[in-house]
């Protein structure tokens, strides 16, 4: 790409502190083994991959921190849905004094990102793990289904996680200055917000993936850390 990034560590480091993991909030509905489970077999029972591998399409820390293994990846555009912090946190990445955004995949436009091929072997459990760590709590905000994706291959079709319009902690569409404003304080026991797009805009970076909003935001994090914790 032809600049840098103006987000660096030296931001991350000025921001971050340590935060104990405060546990579930108190009064939401967790979800259960069966929860699970039951989403398991409705994804699986609903594949329209047709004997080819299941493919997990990825378009922020599963990129970086895919969780389960895979066996190849791919460039993929995923139309009709576009990156968006449009997700309300208050743990993880955030805490109940400093809430934090974290980012989803909402409608509207396209989204480039990366698939990734699931290996055919226990794929129920895979599926239990990616599961457990996408949705904890009820209603899911984080919805699993099945997209179309466009691949050098031509149109396939990939495992997505998409927001969930109708969960509580849906923000909807926020001015990019208020979501670097949020992202340039958010503090949980996982790390910061701004290290979460700073991995993000990095890891697409690195696959030649350029997401023009993502990377005005990166500048208006770094602006906002610059002011609120400035270089001793």
């Amino acid at each position: 790409m032809s600049s840098s990034l103006r987000l660096t560590q030296d931001h991350i480091a000025r921001v971050h502190r340590a935060v104990a993991d405060p546990g579930p909030v108190p009064g939401v509905v967790q979800q259960t083994d069966a929860d699970c489970a039951e989403w398991v077999e409705r994804i699986l029972s609903s594949n329209p991959s047709e004997g080819r591998p299941v493919q997990l399409f990825a378009y922020g820390s599963l990129i970086w921190k895919p969780e389960i293994p895979h066996t190849a990846e791919r460039a993929a555009v995923a139309q009709g849905w576009h990156r968006s912090f449009c997700l309300r946190m208050t743990r993880f990445r955030a805490s109940v004094d400093q809430p934090g955004l974290m980012m989803a995949l909402d409608r509207g436009g396209q989204c480039r990102g990366v698939v990734l091929d699931l290996p055919p072997e226990d794929l129920a459990g895979q599926l239990d793990r990616l599961f457990r760590r996408e949705f904890t709590v009820k209603p899911i905000s984080s919805m699993p289904r099945w997209l179309t994706v466009q691949t050098e291959r031509g149109v396939e079709t990939a495992l997505g996680f998409v927001m969930n319009r109708a969960s509580p902690n849906y923000a909807g569409r926020l001015p990019a200055a208020e979501v670097a404003q949020v992202l340039a304080r958010a503090c949980g026991h996982w790390g910061t917000a701004a290290e979460y797009l700073l991995n993000t805009v990095t890891q697409l970076e690195a696959r030649g993936i350029r997401d023009r909003g993502l990377w005005r935001l990166q500048v208006l994090v770094a602006e906002e850390i610059d002011r609120i914790a400035p270089r001793a």
